[in-house]
């Protein structure tokens, strides 16, 4: 006869295989906390950040990753950070928000070098910092970073530049309206760790390293890249609108290189 602590050991056992385990702090961390952020202080940021990933991605080189953030205190968002703790280059993303910001939509894809705790840090105006964290498993194949990008280098080549844009929805938000769009960039973002099968040199780092989106002439957010970004690096954001007809989106890679496009957003935004 099985004793009852062991059945609600085995119970017990089943459950945790069946359900994501929550993210640990990696022996990574600390040295990311110190030089990303100072080793300010970081506070949890739970009812503040909802972060979405998913606990097993079905492609680790374009993994999603999304905030929703919420301030009720009358203080602003000033910047919002994505980080891989295992990836070579673990700050994939800060994106420096337009003034006023007490709640925002921020979604992009990174590159997964292998299981990894991921985290979304948002700095307040007056300083503050809040944090949400979750495990992200690795699914197997070649590491995200040394991977070479999907498609025909030649066709790659010659679409890098190409900007898509799209409205999303719209959502009320008391007296304003809050719109949601997606922004995507045709780019290999190079990691500078892909060995050319022919010339067996490894391809020079080529990354989208700044990308600005502007309603008329206010800012929404700016974004600083980096090699965790996925290929043809992409962000879904919401703004409030203010009655400017266009979103003007710049991008920039290591190269030099810069795009700019304009695109109708409506006079109502």
């Amino acid at each position: 006869m099985v004793r009852r602590p062991v059945l609600l050991a085995i119970a017990g056992a089943l459950l945790m295989a069946a359900s994501p385990l929550p993210a640990a702090a990696s022996d990574t961390w600390p040295g990311i906390h110190a030089e990303a952020f100072g080793g300010r202080a970081i506070a949890d940021g739970h009812g503040i950040i909802k972060l979405t990933a998913p606990y097993r991605p079905d492609d680790v080189r374009s993994v999603p990753m999304e905030a929703d953030i919420t301030l009720g205190d009358g203080r602003a968002i000033r910047a919002v950070s994505f980080v891989v703790d295992m990836n070579p280059s673990p700050v994939a993303a800060v994106f420096r928000m337009g003034e006023g910001r007490t709640k925002a939509h921020i979604a992009t894809r990174i590159r997964l070098d292998q299981q990894s705790d991921v985290r979304v840090i948002v700095e307040t105006d007056d300083g503050a910092l809040y944090m949400a964290e979750q495990l992200v498993k690795f699914a197997g194949g070649q590491a995200s970073c040394s991977a070479p990008p999907v498609g025909d280098p030649a066709e790659i080549a010659a679409s890098m530049g190409r900007m898509d844009f799209a409205a999303v929805g719209d959502t009320p938000n008391g007296s304003h309206q809050v719109a949601r769009a997606r922004y995507g960039l045709s780019h290999p973002n190079h990691t500078g760790m892909v060995l050319d099968p022919i010339s067996l040199l490894y391809i020079p780092l080529l990354m989208v390293d700044k990308v600005e989106a502007r309603q008329g002439d206010a800012l929404v957010f700016e974004m600083t890249g980096s090699i965790t970004l996925a290929q043809n690096p992409a962000v879904e954001f919401d703004y409030v609108t203010n009655g400017a007809a266009e979103m003007t989106i710049t991008a920039h890679d290591t190269s030099g290189a810069a795009w700019t496009r304009r695109f109708p957003i409506g006079p109502a935004g």
